[in-house]
């Protein structure tokens, strides 16, 4: 029976259902699959560590969370073409003596957005968060044809230094059809940034928004930004998955909003990693049902 070692990276990670998520789906591959937390905080080491000792200990491949995912980078001897754009690794796969960085993240939400949120509005989307996953989330907006995103972040030289890269990446492939907004402090193409001062205005006229930072995750209760910014009529995507129902879907859902929670893009980026740890092809389906249950 082939068998494979894998683990994932992060920081406050023990409610993660990753484990489960991929060992179940090696079974139904009769493949001995185990898949182990490396916590941060519980471990005592940094990122760089960890993945020393995983190649050590002969792993095939470790995910990568939250706060590690651009952190991880040095550490790597090459990246995808994708993990290289963006910054940010979520995957790393052990080639011989290679570590290499993927990033199953982006193509994950933007599976779970086309399913999720189907014939939602994109002439302008407002995202917060530019850390590791809030890029991954970016790219997938603007490769799905959002017209023009606005990203929003509590550092707002980091937001406007992933405007700046997704931008130059995505110019002027569509036609924008949005006035300009004083709000927007940086503007290029059709990807810019924000101050979380600047969120009023944006919201008041965007169609979505889009959560990507831990605020809402069971280490970091509340709500990412005021709920009278919430309306009718703006859909609400939200990437944390423990709790599925975060306070900022329950308060979007009670205004009537269209409302997408993390489990899709968990489950559609664990699917990818898979393929890239086992080269088997997994049954997303399955994995989704397998979400349901354990969640």
């Amino acid at each position: 029976m082939t068998s494979y070692l894998t683990g994932l990276i992060g920081s406050g990670i023990g409610p993660s259902l990753s484990p489960p998520l991929h060992e179940r789906e090696a079974a139904h591959h009769g493949l001995r699959y185990v898949y182990r937390l490396l916590d941060t905080d519980r471990l005592g080491d940094d990122v760089g560590g960890l993945l020393r000792t995983a190649r050590r200990f002969g792993y095939d491949g470790l995910n990568i969370t939250h706060p590690c995912k651009q952190a991880v980078i040095p550490h790597l001897d090459e990246l995808s073409p994708d993990a290289a754009m963006l910054g940010a690794v979520n995957t790393v796969v052990f080639d011989g003596e290679r570590a290499v960085g993927h990033n199953t993240d982006w193509t994950g939400f933007a599976e779970s957005f086309t399913r999720g949120l189907p014939g939602a509005a994109t002439r302008h989307v407002v995202q917060l968060g530019a850390g590791g996953a809030g890029a991954a989330v970016a790219y997938a907006l603007l490769t799905l044809g959002v017209d023009v995103l606005t990203i929003v972040d509590a550092d707002p030289a980091r937001a406007a230094a992933l405007a700046d890269r997704l931008a130059a990446r995505h110019a002027a492939q569509h036609t924008v059809h949005h006035a300009d907004h004083q709000a927007v402090r940086h503007s290029a193409g059709r990807a810019r940034s924000g101050g979380t001062g600047d969120l009023p205005a944006l919201l008041a006229e965007a169609d979505g928004l889009v959560h990507a930072t831990p605020t809402g995750m069971a280490h970091h209760p509340g709500l990412p930004l005021p709920a009278e910014l919430l309306r009718p009529g703006l859909w609400v995507a939200d990437i944390v998955y423990r709790p599925l129902q975060t306070e900022l879907l329950k308060r979007a859902r009670a205004l009537g909003c269209r409302t997408l929670d993390g489990g899709g893009m968990v489950v559609f980026q664990a699917a990818h990693a898979f393929r890239l740890f086992t080269g088997r092809t997994p049954d997303a389906e399955r994995m989704l049902a397998h979400l349901t249950e354990l969640t």
